[in-house]
C-alpha cells in the first residue's frame, strides 16, 4: 500500500473526533438543535488551526535538524533548504485558507 495514502488515512481518523466533537463544542444547551453550517464551520476551524500551527512548528524543528545534519555538505544543505520552503509555503497556504471564509463572508456582507 502507497505510504502517502497510509499516513492520509490514519490524518484523516485522527481528526474525525474533533470534527464530531465540533458539532456540540461550546454550544448554550437551548441552541444545541438548532446547529447551522457556519457555526459548524467556524468550530471546525477552531480545533483544526492549533493542529496545523503544531504541524508547521514542527516542520521547522525538521529542517531545522536537516540543516545541523548537513555539516556543510551542499546536496544535505539544499535538501533541508527544501524542507525550509515547504514549510513557509505550508504556513502560506495554511493562512491563506484560514482568512478565506472571512474574506469571504465579509464580501457577502455576513459581518
Amino acid at each position: 500500500m502507497n505510504k502517502k495514502l497510509v499516513y492520509t488515512i490514519i490524518l484523516i481518523s485522527a481528526l474525525l473526533p474533533y470534527i464530531g466533537l465540533a458539532v456540540n463544542f461550546g454550544t448554550p444547551p437551548t441552541q444545541q438543535n438548532n446547529l447551522d453550517i457556519p457555526i459548524l464551520l467556524n468550530r471546525i476551524l477552531g480545533i483544526i488551526w492549533p493542529v496545523f500551527m503544531g504541524f508547521a512548528i514542527i516542520m521547522f524543528i525538521v529542517a531545522g535538524f536537516l540543516f545541523l545534519k548537513a555539516e556543510g555538505e551542499p546536496a544535505e544543505i539544499k535538501t533541508a533548504q527544501k524542507a525550509l520552503l515547504w514549510g513557509v509555503v505550508g504556513i502560506i497556504v495554511g493562512i491563506l485558507s484560514f482568512s478565506i471564509p472571512f474574506i469571504i463572508r465579509s464580501l457577502l456582507g455576513f459581518n
